[in-house]
């Protein structure tokens, strides 16, 4: 039996919606081929001691609507996504019931339209811890945040690598809690 989603709104604690990104100039893959090669490879993009990505739904090197990865995370957070929306030039997970966070999360590339020849490959998420006890891990302890930035910066730097272009800048961090109204910005 499939599990159910764990939208947002079910979570606890803060609302944070979170964007990671690198933008990349004179890559030597297309915008499409780089994409591609994501999207049948998530796997190889993550690091296997921080978030080791398995399918468990769907076919191998291929991505698709209701396809399912199980994320072995560092700590006693693993979960469970499903893809929720593939497109031309990205797609998206939402996490299922258990999931250390409740949300969604989108990877995506795109042309930067005042910087000829340069790629901005892009993770954007939206998500509350799963419970209290996650919240408080995450959020006042701080053991979850660090773990996944560092998933998530790594994840943008092996798509950098895998673009054959340059790096413009480190990866590129913004966090804007919606309970609080507060932004951080910082760089990976």
């Amino acid at each position: 039996m499939a599990k159910p989603e764990q939208p947002a709104h079910e979570g606890s604690g803060a609302l944070f919606e979170r964007r990671y990104y690198v933008d990349i100039e004179h890559p030597t893959q297309s915008a499409d081929a780089l994409i591609e090669a994501i999207k049948c490879d998530v796997e190889h993009f993550s690091p296997d001691l921080l978030a080791d990505f398995k399918k468990v739904k769907g076919e191998a090197h291929l991505i698709k609507e209701g396809d399912e990865f199980s994320i072995k995370i560092l700590g006693p957070w693993n979960g469970l996504v499903r893809v929720d929306k593939v497109e031309n030039m990205g797609f998206e997970f939402v996490t299922l019931e258990g999931h250390p966070e409740a949300g969604r999360i989108r990877f995506s590339l795109r042309h930067l339209p005042n910087q000829p020849d340069t790629l901005r490959f892009e993770i954007h998420s939206w998500a509350r811890s799963r419970d209290g006890l996650v919240s408080f891990a995450y959020d006042t302890l701080g053991i979850g945040r660090r773990v996944q930035e560092k998933t998530w910066c790594t994840f943008c730097e092996r798509v950098a690598e895998a673009s054959g272009g340059k790096v413009l800048a480190p990866v590129h961090i913004e966090t804007i809690d919606h309970d609080h109204d507060t932004v951080e910005k910082k760089h990976g």
